[in-house]
């Protein structure tokens, strides 16, 4: 333990004392720096540009993008660059732009600069183009006019996604550096920083306050708990949950709020022992969410039952899944045909053991250690579990290097269920790493995709998360909460369900 200590001593030394006196410009009332786990190659949202993978979550968080409508604490849908909308058919829905917004550069932003964004957007990205099923956009002074080649009842809810900030094309993308409509612009990007300035020409009422925002990805959560400790921080976001008790005190601040992200894994259907639905089960049945969330998370965090946290209406409480029963768990794999035979401990099959390969990440710290409880809890009903945590995961994803995929992912970022089935569950979803192909599941995304109201959307979310659990398809650990720890002395920095708004026009340092 002592080594460890001493090694985040020399690593917070390291990075911090070799930028250039940024801890002299941390207790400058202009100057904000922020300590992060979430931002790094490994999160793919390296970079500010909202059309490149998850870097919208980069331009969205840290105040240099912003999208057409946002969500409140209840993750309702309001206007934000957009002042309104018409639904004109089922096809069909135009968009009012607030006529004073204008980019970072100092650019109105009208139907014409937003059109070509949003082209731009379905042209290059992976995700958008499924999600949003533009057919065309015309654009007329501050109105859009978008036609889709579906129904899309979610279309608002999509364009609230990180990667819907209005940014001005015709300035271009030069060095990982957009131009948004944000508090902040950023001049300068590497893997590892994002600097940025106060956004002179920013249009909000609230004007922001700082001169200065180094945001830096930390990935070490001892480096990080040490940086915040020695005042090297302002506020950090993603600190071990066994560091937030250091916090508790009246020399910090904290804000914690419940959000839909998820520790999950996916069984990969390409394995041959996980094609048979008893083994996946009985992996289900063995992993102990109970302790997971209350040691090894310190509390800060609820058993998953679904995808999606029991305060959505098409959440927690209306599904059911497997318990922790690891006796029940050894029967399936008997009945399965996975026996013991040699005594070694390890249940086999054909003179081979079962043993499988767990592939996680370690940027988000806390799925390494379930990584470690999930190889526990199998050992004890003979399975042998090979962890590969590593942040060069998408080589071992894209060569099929694995049979179980963990991974933290907010599930209903944008209010709405469909988003998470559209990019994890269906058979053509970019993020579907376990190749679950449901029929009944197409069925169900048809209808949920063809239905308006929340909650008859509701219902049909419920009956596609009760299908997944159902097949075993993936097993879900534990909902997470939001928490960022500050100096006392920084005001307007919240925590938010929807995971997205952090560095905003009301932040400073008093």
């Amino acid at each position: 333990m002592r080594k460890k200590i001493l090694a985040a001593m020399l690593s917070a030394g390291i990075l911090f004392t070799g930028c250039g006196g940024n801890k002299q410009a941390a207790e400058d009332k202009t100057t904000f720096t922020y300590g992060t786990m979430a931002y790094g190659v490994a999160m793919e949202n390296v970079g500010t540009n909202p059309h490149e993978s998850y870097s919208g979550w980069s331009c969205l968080r840290y105040g240099i993008g912003e999208t057409l409508f946002k969500f409140n604490e209840k993750m309702e849908l309001t206007p934000w660059v957009a002042e309104s909308f018409e639904q004109m058919n089922e096809f069909t829905i135009q968009i009012k732009i607030k006529d004073n917004v204008v980019f970072s550069n100092g650019k109105k932003v009208d139907g014409a600069a937003v059109k070509k964004c949003l082209e731009h957007l379905i042209k290059n990205h992976d995700r958008a183009p499924h999600d949003l099923k533009i057919e065309s956009i015309a654009a007329e002074g501050q109105y859009i006019t978008i036609k889709s080649t579906e129904k899309v009842p979610a279309l608002l809810n999509y364009l609230s996604d990180p990667y819907g900030c209005i940014i001005d094309v015709d300035a271009g993308f030069e060095d990982g550096i957009v131009i948004g409509t944000g508090a902040y612009k950023a001049v300068k990007v590497s893997d590892t920083e994002i600097e940025l300035a106060k956004n002179e020409n920013y249009w909000g009422e609230v004007k922001p306050k700082l001169e200065k925002i180094f945001v830096k990805s930390i990935t070490d959560g001892d480096t990080l708990t040490m940086a915040m400790q020695n005042g090297e921080l302002d506020a950090v976001q993603g600190l071990p949950y066994s560091s937030l008790q250091l916090f508790q005190n009246d020399k910090y601040k904290i804000s914690q709020v419940d959000t839909s992200r998820v520790y999950q894994a996916a069984f990969n259907f390409n394995t041959p022992a996980l094609q048979d639905a008893y083994v996946r089960k009985a992996i289900s049945m063995a992993i102990d969410k109970e302790n997971f969330t209350k040691v090894l998370l310190s509390g800060n965090g609820t058993p998953a039952i679904g995808a999606f946290p029991a305060n959505l209406t098409f959440g927690g409480n209306a599904v059911t899944t497997v318990s922790y029963d690891l006796e029940g768990a050894k029967k399936l794999l008997t009945e399965a045909g996975w026996i013991d035979t040699d005594g070694d401990g390890f249940v086999d099959k054909d003179g081979k053991n079962l043993e499988l390969r767990y592939l996680t990440y370690t940027s988000r710290q806390e799925l390494p250690l379930l990584a470690e409880s999930a190889q526990a809890s199998l050992k004890k009903i003979g399975i042998d579990l090979k962890v590969n945590a590593t942040d060069n995961y998408k080589t071992f994803l894209k060569n099929g290097e694995y049979d179980i995929f963990s991974k933290a992912i907010v599930t209903a970022p944008t209010g709405d269920p469909e988003y998470y089935f559209t990019s994890h569950i269906l058979p053509d979803a970019v993020d579907n790493a376990g190749h679950y192909n449901s029929d009944e599941i197409v069925h169900l995304e048809n209808e949920l995709h063809n239905t308006y109201g929340a909650a008859e959307r509701s219902a049909v979310a419920v009956k596609m998360s009760q299908k997944i659990l159902d097949d075993c398809a993936l097993f879900y650990a534990s909902h997470l909460k939001m928490s960022f720890v500050m100096k006392p002395n920084i005001e307007g920095f919240t925590a938010h369900p929807s995971d997205y708004y952090e560095i905003t026009s009301a932040l400073e340092k008093k």
